[in-house]
């Protein structure tokens, strides 16, 4: 069986068509009205129209027809295929479920922090601290206006979730700049070296 592939961008293409037949243009503008791109990248059209020509490809969605709006340029409607119904359904249950592992730059970056002094280190993640708490400030702000609205909580969860989880990052990078600060989490280059090498030779222990 063909595996398809996913992404976020995939699936909200799959949930748009599942309210409605729509042209790319209006799911783009949708998911940007709902807020949708704090947590689905729509920000490059032609990476949205990439992949709606890929799932026509592979059978998940359909083209209905050719709008004809006027004064705006015609534009293909597409609309869910059952395959696409079941595919969708399945993605969510299975991210739901099942934790994938992701490659994100930060976590590569801290794994080569040595490249920098520790004091290089430490001013760049005060930065990032900085940066992180101005977002979760952003997105509580975002939260209180759209629950006075009232918005209901069922819409606003990915927003609740991106605050959590800037929130974590930030208390993480501050205990790392404490400890940089305070030289408790240090290093040199002759320590890195001395390290290397310990590191490179044969262990002592063997298996009798």
């Amino acid at each position: 069986m063909k595996t398809i592939k996913r992404s976020p961008i995939a699936l909200a293409i799959l949930a748009m068509l599942y309210e409605a037949p729509m042209h790319p243009y209006r799911m783009q503008q949708l998911i940007k009205e709902r807020g949708k791109d704090e947590v689905i990248n729509v920000a490059q059209r032609a990476s949205l129209y990439q992949t709606v020509n890929r799932l026509e490809r592979e059978g998940l969605i359909a083209s209905q027809g050719v709008s004809r709006d006027e004064n705006r340029p015609e534009r293909t409607v597409y609309e869910l295929s059952p395959a696409g119904r079941a595919i969708m359904l399945q993605w969510m249950r299975e991210i739901l479920s099942t934790p994938s592992q992701e490659f994100p730059d930060f976590p590569a970056a801290i794994s080569f922090l040595p490249l920098l002094t520790p004091d290089d280190a430490r001013q760049h993640l005060e930065q990032r601290a900085v940066a992180l708490q101005a977002e979760i400030d952003r997105i509580e702000q975002n939260l209180r206006h759209a629950i006075a609205m009232p918005v209901p909580r069922l819409f606003l969860l990915e927003m609740e979730y991106l605050s959590a989880t800037y929130g974590t990052q930030l208390a993480w990078v501050r205990t790392i700049t404490a400890d940089l600060q305070s030289g408790k989490l240090t290093w040199s280059e002759a320590w890195l070296r001395q390290i290397a090498m310990e590191l490179s030779q044969p262990s002592k222990h063997t298996s009798s």
